[in-house]
């Protein structure tokens, strides 16, 4: 009886998370949408959206009402089966990342030994999901935009996983809550200062954002590996990417910037909960800045800077940190 009991309770708090994390996350783009509309617009000296609410604040659902009543075209030579099962496929590891992420010391929907693992694993759906849109489109200009998605995130994932296990050679653990806990005095961006600066920028790159938005870079390939869709299919890989923008932001907090913890220990009796959300959103905030500030690379210097340029640093900070770990 017992047992069972333990085992109802796991399937109902397991329930219970997916559902707020599915709401969550729907807000959450939506509120990103406004916020770099916002951002851009202040940035380049305009306003950004002020019609539909007080500041505009009601625009992006406005624009979501609009995608769910587009006609949901395919093409005529398209894979129909690969052509819709991709834009489901993008969004699912969406879901497995807030499994594992730790917005609390009791805000975790389940703290696991291999957490930081899983969500890595599970990220490569969202490079096949891009591949499947692209490939199923038959369009030329989707599928160079996949290819280039792949190329781009075999070699930004090396650097970015080499960034990490700094981390993780540190505290010794892949668990969120211990890679928390161990920086309960200090963040690890300030041990791991040119861990953290790889990982951004690999996290920039894996997210496909400006200045390495080269998969969907409208002055090359129309919109990229999504040009053909429209309505809620356009609208699912648009929710996929501000969500892993949010998921790679709340991992580096989680990794560099001390999770649900204050700075140097010292809470000031905010809940843990609002210390994680603000970091993470300072951190979305910079990534919306890089896009409007850097103007995009080309293919070729894309790769250069990864290949030679940050896996060998990422590698020889790897190295680094293992020597004084093992000497002091």
């Amino acid at each position: 009886m017992e047992a069972a009991a333990t085992s109802g309770a796991y399937w109902l708090r397991l329930i219970v998370g997916l559902v707020i994390v599915l709401i969550f996350s729907q807000l959450n783009a939506l509120f990103l949408v406004w916020l770099e509309r916002k951002v851009a617009g202040h940035i380049q000296v305009r306003l950004g959206p002020m019609e539909v609410g007080p500041h505009g604040l009601l625009q992006t659902i406005v624009d979501g009402i609009k995608l769910v009543g587009k006609e949901l075209i395919t093409p005529a030579r398209a894979d129909r089966k690969l052509f819709v099962i991709a834009p489901v496929l993008v969004f699912m590891p969406v879901l497995v990342a807030f499994l594992v992420l730790p917005f609390g010391p009791e805000l975790i929907i389940r703290d696991m030994n291999v957490g930081l693992l899983l969500i890595f694993a599970f990220s490569t759906f969202s490079v096949l999901a891009i591949l499947v849109g692209g490939w199923a489109s038959n369009n030329k200009y989707a599928l160079l935009g996949a290819i280039r998605s792949v190329a781009q995130a075999v070699a930004y994932e090396i650097p970015l996983l080499l960034s990490v296990m700094s981390v993780v050679l540190m505290v010794n653990s892949f668990r969120f809550s211990e890679l928390v806990m161990a920086q309960q005095r200090v963040w690890f961006v300030f041990l791991q200062p040119v861990a953290a600066l790889i990982y951004f920028i690999c996290a920039t790159a894996e997210t496909n954002r400006a200045p390495f938005d080269i998969p969907e870079a409208e002055s090359e390939l129309v919109a990229g590996f999504h040009t053909e869709y429209s309505g809620m299919r356009f609208g699912l890989f648009f929710l996929a990417e501000y969500t892993n923008m949010f998921i790679v932001c709340a991992v580096a907090t989680s990794l560099f910037f001390g999770g649900w913890h204050g700075p140097f220990g010292f809470s000031f009796k905010i809940p843990g909960v609002v210390w994680f959300l603000a970091k993470t959103y300072v951190l979305l905030f910079v990534l919306m800045w890089f896009r409007w500030t850097f103007p995009r690379v080309r293919f070729d210097q894309l790769m250069n800077f990864s290949w030679k340029v940050l896996i060998p640093l990422s590698m020889l900070n790897l190295v680094i940190t293992a020597l004084v770990l093992k000497l002091v």
